[in-house]
């Protein structure tokens, strides 16, 4: 028997390759990830990275267990979740605005950088919050599950394993390279600023978007 068939899943090699695609396209987690890694270093990038999958695998096991079903059919239970997460974006955006270094020599010094443990929970915080990652789990993984596997919810949280395996060697791949250029690029005070208030407005957009968003 092959290694497929004793998962019951089919066509894992698309299912990687396509996962990889994916985790590549940019959002919010990897605004997060490139943000802490190039004002803090790999490892608080990696902290936020751990976060977010920490965070995946709480909707690929919701997914698994039909929780994620309750999301994609009840108006409320999404909007609510929508909603939550669409202003913990528009917050972490505003926060980088606000701890935007002053251009100002007498301004009172920037804020400290932020513990790693806060960076998991941002990181956690910003995925789980998101009901599109649920809705994402629940259309994209059943395809590749093997319509004769005798354990589906089994071979579904396989699957899902895969899936943020794949994303956390990305994520972190992202935070080591956002970190280097960190630190080979010696930045402004206005170059700091200009740049954490970019990334904040994109961050705010991310939740702008998720607020607008519906369950289709």
């Amino acid at each position: 028997m092959s290694l497929e068939s004793d998962l019951g899943v089919q066509n894992l090699a698309v299912f990687m390759v396509s996962g990889l695609l994916l985790n590549i396209t940019p959002g919010p987690d990897s605004m997060l990830i490139m943000t802490r890694s190039a004002s803090q270093g790999w490892r608080a990038g990696s902290a936020a990275a751990l976060g977010i999958g920490a965070g995946t695998m709480v909707h690929v096991v919701a997914a698994a267990w039909g929780v994620s079903a309750l999301i994609a059919t009840s108006a409320t239970a999404f909007s609510i979740m929508k909603w939550i997460g669409a202003a913990y974006l528009i917050y972490l955006g505003w926060m980088l605005w606000r701890q935007a270094p002053s251009a100002d020599a007498t301004a009172p010094p920037a804020s400290a950088p932020q513990t790693h443990a806060r960076l998991f929970a941002q990181g956690f915080l910003t995925n789980v919050l998101n009901p599109k990652v649920a809705l994402f789990f629940m259309a994209f993984v059943p395809q590749f599950i093997d319509p004769q596997a005798s354990h589906k919810a089994v071979s579904f949280l396989v699957l899902g394993s895969l899936f943020n395996i794949n994303s956390m060697v990305w994520c972190h791949v992202l935070a080591w390279s956002s970190a280097a250029a960190g630190q080979r690029v010696r930045m402004s005070q206005a170059l700091k600023r200009g740049l954490n208030r970019c990334i904040g407005t994109v961050l705010v957009s991310f939740g702008v978007k998720l607020a607008l968003a519906d369950q289709t």
